[in-house]
């Protein structure tokens, strides 16, 4: 099969160059470019669709066709979508209709053929992928990540903020393109079961997708990369990490302090990965104080916690967990560093590193979609203490059965206790680390990944007419041509998510 993989967001490259430096990129590519390399590992030709960037600040995303070193038959295609520049994913929208989908289409017309099936990724690779079915009659999966409508909770949005916030995340066009992506998909990928049942059955959904009754849900979850994030995986730069991080620790942990065990954290510097929960937890336990150093790997940023950041998202995540460190005296131990080429193979070397010493990998989000970073600390061995709003829920308990700890991540102190319960006991410490350990060895792995969606397109392309479809909602007219007087209304976002008026959000609206 030829499979094309749509991720207008973010960007791919030969070296995995930024893979955490902004927002728009993260986990989903890593998701995706492993996803693509076990398909392409398994004898299928897979590309993967992305944006051009041509921008001195993004000099690795400026060629139209790249590879992946070593790897046979994967392509990066990027095609160009409204200025040369980068832009971040909420104001694509209008790029990708007049711009993006036409270069897709004429980009495979004239390369000798369509691929066989389309994947498409987040919201706005969701949108594309049904303009593509529209025009060249190409069926998609859509696999979301993470849907908008838990981003708007989150935000706490009200009638009064809701004109505000939809400025700066443009919410009416993300809602209005997820719709149309889970309703006129051949299969919706989510990563858990708890993914189909609470997210996609929020109310501003209704209508578009039955989540009790529709077939077109596969439950498929991602892997770790064993290669990379295995214990006993070595890194070309293993020792230069060690040799980095204990400078990073000479500089910002007491000497005295220095071999204790570490509570490693290693995420965007977003609300709502909730670092500043974490902080909280530490300065509240004198318990987790004595025997732990707190250490936050952040991305490009060399000394958070004494230098401001170069933009206010980022500075209004560091500014409170500043104010918690000098309220709380906790000079020499916490660290807050990033690394110097912020590679997946680096951040491994740092977790077999920390497990040497006994150390706890958390992750403390207000809510996490599915969890890969706990997965990949986990595999290499440390033990792992999560929260319980999300993936996490699902990939660290089954039943009864603990894999990692689950924490209420609003709690401070439930944080801390989970982090207490592992620091505090040598046998719960190695129960933890094994358990894990072997759950993602198991269950999450790339290979059965690929293997899943490959099973499901095969039955998509074998059996175009067979596959169940859903009632279709029409397609808004300002996704057919932004530059049209009719727009999306903010009116038909606001009676979805505040009202009971439940009309379908594709309703035009001049």
């Amino acid at each position: 099969m030829h499979i094309g993989f749509l991720n207008p967001q973010g960007n791919f490259d030969s070296g995995n160059s930024h893979i955490t430096k902004h927002p728009d990129f993260g986990g989903q590519l890593i998701y995706v470019k492993q996803v693509a390399i076990a398909i392409a590992q398994q004898g299928h030709k897979v590309d993967i669709l992305t944006r051009q960037i041509i921008d001195p600040e993004w000099p690795e995303f400026a060629e139209v066709i790249d590879t992946y070193p070593g790897v046979d038959n994967v392509r990066i295609i990027r095609l160009t979508a409204g200025p040369k520049e980068f832009l971040p994913k909420e104001l694509l929208w209008p790029h990708l209709v007049k711009d993006w989908v036409p270069n897709i289409l004429q980009f495979y017309q004239q390369d000798g053929g369509f691929p066989d099936a389309m994947t498409a990724h987040y919201g706005d690779g969701g949108l594309c992928g049904v303009l593509i079915e529209e025009e060249a009659g190409i069926p998609f999966t859509f696999t979301a990540h993470s849907l908008g409508a838990q981003k708007i909770d989150k935000l706490e949005v009200t009638p009064e903020n809701v004109t505000e916030i939809d400025e700066q995340f443009h919410f009416k066009y993300r809602i209005l393109a997820e719709r149309l992506s889970m309703n006129r998909s051949a299969i919706n990928i989510t990563s858990t079961r708890q993914e189909r049942f609470e997210q996609y059955s929020h109310r501003v959904y209704g209508g578009a997708v039955d989540v009790d009754n529709d077939d077109r849900f596969a439950v498929i979850p991602p892997g770790a990369d064993f290669s990379i994030f295995g214990a006993k995986a070595r890194s070309e730069n293993e020792e230069a990490t060690h040799e980095f991080i204990q400078e990073r620790l000479a500089r910002d942990i007491a000497e005295s302090r220095r071999d204790l065990p570490a509570i490693v954290a290693s995420s965007r510097l977003e609300l709502k990965k909730n670092i500043l929960g974490l902080v909280q937890a530490f300065a509240m336990s004198p318990t987790l104080q004595e025997r732990a150093n707190l250490i936050l790997l952040t991305g490009g940023l060399d000394d958070p916690l004494r230098e401001a950041a170069s933009d206010d998202i980022t500075e209004e995540v560091l500014a409170p967990i500043r104010e918690v460190v000098k309220e709380n005296d906790l000079w020499g131990k916490i660290g807050a560093f990033g690394l110097p080429d912020q590679s997946q193979e680096s951040l491994a070397a740092v977790y077999r590193l920390m497990v040497k010493r006994h150390s706890v990998f958390a992750l403390t989000a207000l809510y996490e979609p599915f969890g890969l970073a706990p997965l990949e600390a986990a595999v290499a061995g440390l033990p792992v203490v999560a929260t319980k709003n999300g993936g996490p829920s699902e990939s660290f308990q089954q039943g009864n059965k603990e894999y990692g700890v689950l924490v209420d991540p609003e709690d401070p102190a439930d944080i801390a206790r989970g982090l207490e319960r592992l620091l505090c006991d040598a046998k719960e410490w190695e129960y933890f680390a094994q358990a894990g350990q072997q759950r993602v060895l198991k269950k999450y792995t790339w290979e059965s990944t690929a293997e899943n969606y490959l099973a499901f397109l095969e039955q998509i392309v074998s059996s175009p007419d067979t596959r169940p479809r859903a009632e279709l909602l029409p397609i808004h007219p300002y996704f057919l041509n932004p530059e049209s007087e009719t727009d999306v209304s903010l009116k038909e976002l606001s009676d979805l998510y505040f009202g009971s008026n439940q009309r379908l959000l594709s309703t035009p609206s001049v």
